[in-house]
């Protein structure tokens, strides 16, 4: 997973990437990727906040999106 900045420069060498946020970031990661022309750029975004979420409650967020991350991936 990378960052929006990562992102942009790996998927500009043709390397597919996932980006993950939780929502209060989507607006920002939104802006970034109009703002270098990646407007519409897919990322995954989890409900926030996740850092008060215990480990077993974690992975049971974390394998609902599995299936949406593989598919950024392969697109």
């Amino acid at each position: 997973m990378c960052s929006v900045h990562d992102t942009i420069e790996l998927e500009k060498r043709g390397i597919p990437t996932a980006v993950v946020i939780t929502s209060a970031f989507k607006n920002a990661a939104v802006f970034q990727f109009r703002a270098k022309g990646m407007e519409g750029h897919a990322y995954i975004e989890l409900p926030h906040p996740i850092s008060n979420l215990k480990p077993e409650e974690m992975k049971v967020l974390t394998l609902r999106y599995v299936e949406p991350l593989v598919k950024q991936l392969v697109a």
